[in-house]
């Protein structure tokens, strides 16, 4: 693994922008100024309302999970993580076009690490779709719960057992306050019949707009599933994002947006694994169960109220090596599956990024 191919910091480029960098777990999001927006807009012929806001999001080879950032003894990122997600999403954002889902947000990929985007305002739902009983569904379902994100699961069911019907099972993205059947927590879990009653708290203008969130969710899923299958894989469970943006023959509309079906948002089996009754994990799930048998206090990982104490525990602990190097093999495995073709090698991407945004989008200052 070349520490000189791999991306930690993507937050810091000069950039001209019109408000200051979203710096996330896994992104960077540069909010371009409304005069260069226009300008793109134009030259590029993105196919977007004229008035739109466009915005540079630059992904890093960072790894996040149980919602802190990981190292391990020599590498401060996963090589190819972010080049392996960024071409993933791209390829199901595509999928959704050709089969007329709704819309998405990403306009172009002039470098694999890099999207051009149009703004949206994100509501504030995580939408989950499940498939199998895993995960912390099962966890829950194991400790007795049969009532799970406002779900009424029956007794009796099985580990890794599939459910007849897709499983919605939203939760808030941030914290949602003044809600009294909503906890003020990040990822609070949202019943569908809590959703519905304050719809307009989480950013949607109606509960038809609910109606078509939920519908994008199916046949997103749906069509991710499909084909893996024929791959002789199964999509577990995902996580959607949602935001309302301006269409372009007036109005809004509701797209897809953030990333979809990537080794980092979603759970993915082998068939074969699955019906022998041993599914192995094929995502960054396999990370999250490594180090679950890793650390000593299992419960710090997931125990909502231990954050800081999980935070403070991956800044001063790096994980082996062998960590970082099995789940760069599964990103570019899972990438090289999907679309069909191996991954471009990623080399010098903060000076190469750096060229190309001045030369080709004249967005350095």
């Amino acid at each position: 693994m070349s520490v000189q191919s791999v991306l930690t910091v993507s937050d810091d480029l000069p950039l001209a922008v019109a408000r200051p960098v979203h710096s996330g777990k896994v992104r960077s999001v540069y909010f371009l100024r409304p005069e260069d927006s226009r300008r793109l807009i134009q030259e590029r012929g993105y196919p977007v309302a004229a008035h739109s806001d466009l915005a540079v999001m630059v992904i890093s080879d960072r790894l996040s999970a149980f919602d802190c950032l990981w190292h391990s003894d020599s590498f401060s990122g996963v090589q190819g993580k972010g080049a392996a997600l960024n071409a993933i999403a791209a390829h199901w954002f595509e999928s959704f076009g050709h089969a007329q889902l709704a819309p998405h947000h990403l306009l172009e990929m002039p470098h694999p690490m890099v999207w051009i985007v149009r703004q949206a305002r994100p509501l504030m739902i995580e939408a989950i779709a499940r498939r199998y009983l895993t995960g912390s569904l099962w966890r829950a379902y194991e400790q007795g719960q049969r009532i799970i994100g406002g779900v009424e699961l029956p007794d009796g069911l099985t580990q890794f057992q599939r459910f007849s019907e897709l499983l919605f099972t939203p939760s808030t993205k941030g914290i949602v306050r003044g809600l009294a059947d909503v906890s003020e927590t990040d990822d609070a879990p949202l019943s569908p019949a809590a959703l519905r009653r304050h719809y307009d708290a989480f950013g949607l203008q109606s509960e038809a707009q609910l109606d078509a969130c939920v519908a994008a969710l199916s046949s997103g899923f749906e069509c991710i599933e499909q084909s893996l299958a024929q791959q002789g894989e199964l999509l577990v469970d995902t996580k959607f994002e949602f935001g309302i943006a301006p269409a372009l023959h007036g109005g809004d509309e509701l797209i897809y947006m953030d990333e979809v079906g990537t080794p980092d948002s979603s759970r993915i089996w082998r068939r074969d694994d699955w019906e022998q009754g041993e599914p192995r994990e094929h995502s960054k799930e396999q990370f999250r169960e490594a180090l679950m048998s890793w650390v000593d206090d299992r419960d710090m990982l997931l125990d909502p109220t231990r954050m800081s104490e999980r935070n403070t525990y991956a800044r001063r602990n790096a994980v082996p090596d062998a960590f970082f190097e099995n789940l760069s093999r599964t990103y570019a495995v899972q990438a090289e599956r999907i679309l069909r073709s191996p991954l471009p090698e990623i080399d010098r991407p903060r000076e190469l990024i750096l060229d190309l945004l001045n030369e080709r989008f004249g967005l350095v200052v």
